[in-house]
Order: structure tokens, then C-alpha cells, then sequence
């Protein structure tokens, strides 16, 4: 991704090297993560996306985008109307995904999170890979990962949907540093032959968020399907717009008093 130019032309924020500390790390590439990261990135901000799999970014719950609500100015609505609605999921992420590569300020990293460690002013991350990662804010967007636990017929993975591995390091750590995790649960029906699914996960309890941030943390947020209550796709893509602009306004206010 990282080049001297990007492909449209214009200079990347950053060529991160060990120690590089990002304005925003994002973990997780599914919509709202992905969304967050594009809005901040075209906004100016560093921003490192972190996916355990960068084959599954931006999926979709379903196999078209038929009927799918994508917001207007969402990555996701620009993407889907440059393509016929019939075209299925995979056709769908691999347009995102070139969107994504192609957007000056995101760093796209495959890899596992296992762990968060604030500091006085900035998230030291740990992965199962073993290079840490620094940001001064993390958004958790992991969707229905954490300790997640795939269900088909009589088979249980330690796996989300599409198998991808569960964030089980992840939640344990979160869960030691004292904030409560609560069950939830999300089914799938059968799709083209495919069997139906259930995923059963962990997010953090309403008492443990104020808004976005998670209140035991300074730094440390959460945004989409790894939050409590019922989500859509329109949901999730408008609050990560909320979420963006509320990174955003302290720079924009910064801005604001230089310029006078």
C-alpha cells in the first residue's frame, strides 16, 4: 500500500516503520471498521485497519447487495453504485477492497490482536504475529468475533462466520482489565445450498460503553456488531460516520483557532 505515491496520485499520511505511532488504529475490516477508516483517512488522519483476514474485508451478511441500504456518502453506497445489485458478495468486496488499497492514509495489515495496553499517551497493541503496534485511539470493530463460537447442525467452531478465527486472547484481555463481557447471539439462514448458522460472542455490557468509548478505558472504543443492541447495515454505517466525526472535531477545532 505504502509506496511514495498512492494509486490516485497524491502522498500517503505515512510509510509507518517499527514504532510508528497512528493517529487511529481500527481492528476489524467488516463494515463499520472499514467505513471508520475510510472517513478518517480522507479526513487526514494515519490510520492503521487491522483484519485477521483481508480476503473477508468489508463482508456482507448476505450473499448480494439486493436491496442492501448503504447510506449515501458511505464508502460502501459509492462502491455499490458502481456495480449491477445482482452482482454477488465476493464481486462486491473485491471493489471495496481496490477502494480501500487505493485510499492515501490506510495502512491495510492482516493480522491478530491480542491485546491492548494504554499508555500516558498512546495504545501499545499486541498481536499473535508479535510486533506491537502503537495508535493514540483504538476502535474495536471485531463485529461477532470476540470469543466468538461458530454453531452448524451439531459442529462447533471456535470461529466466527466464514470461520475466521475467534478473538479469544482479545476479549480475555479486555475482560481483565475489568470490563464486563455479555452473550449475544446471531443466526443465519440457509443461502444457496449453504446451511444456516448461528454465532454465539461476546460484547461489552451497555453500563461498560459511554457512547462509543469504553468507560474503564481513555483511549480505547467500540463501534458496530461488538456493541450491545440490534444492527443494519445503514445503522452500523451511521455510526461509524458519528464515530469519525467525533475524532474529527478536535482537529477541526485546532484548525479553526490557527486560522483566526
Amino acid at each position: 500500500m505504502f509506496g511514495s505515491f498512492s494509486q490516485h496520485g497524491t502522498p500517503p499520511r505515512s510509510q509507518p516503520q517499527p514504532g510508528h505511532v497512528y493517529d487511529v488504529a481500527v481492528i476489524g475490516a467488516g463494515l463499520a471498521g472499514t467505513e471508520l477508516a475510510w472517513r478518517l483517512a480522507r479526513a487526514g488522519q494515519d490510520v492503521l485497519l487491522v483484519s485477521q483476514a483481508l480476503d473477508h474485508l468489508g463482508n456482507l451478511y448476505a450473499p448480494t447487495i439486493a436491496g442492501a441500504d448503504f447510506p449515501l456518502g458511505s464508502v460502501f453506497g459509492e462502491v455499490a453504485a458502481r456495480i449491477a445489485p445482482e452482482q454477488d458478495g465476493w464481486a462486491f468486496h473485491r471493489h471495496l477492497k481496490a477502494k480501500i488499497e487505493g485510499t492515501a492514509g490506510i495502512h491495510l495489515l492482516q493480522s491478530t490482536v491480542t491485546a491492548l495496553d494504554e499508555e500516558e499517551s498512546e495504545v501499545v497493541i499486541s498481536t499473535w504475529e508479535g510486533p506491537q503496534l502503537h495508535a493514540r485511539d483504538v476502535v474495536l470493530a471485531v463485529g461477532a468475533f470476540l470469543k466468538a463460537r461458530l454453531l452448524i447442525g451439531d459442529t462447533m467452531e471456535e470461529a466466527g462466520r466464514l470461520s475466521e478465527v475467534a478473538y479469544d486472547f482479545l476479549a480475555d484481555d479486555l475482560a481483565r482489565a475489568g470490563i464486563f463481557l455479555i452473550g449475544s447471539e446471531a443466526t443465519a439462514a440457509a443461502v444457496d445450498g449453504a446451511p444456516p448458522y448461528d454465532v454465539r460472542f461476546f460484547t461489552p455490557a451497555p453500563t461498560e460503553l459511554d457512547g462509543f468509548r469504553i468507560r474503564r478505558l481513555d483511549r480505547v472504543w467500540a463501534l458496530g456488531r461488538c456493541t450491545p443492541g440490534d444492527h443494519t447495515y445503514a445503522s452500523v454505517l451511521q455510526d461509524a460516520a458519528r464515530l469519525a466525526a467525533e475524532f474529527l472535531a478536535p482537529a477541526a477545532s485546532d484548525a479553526g483557532e490557527v486560522s483566526k
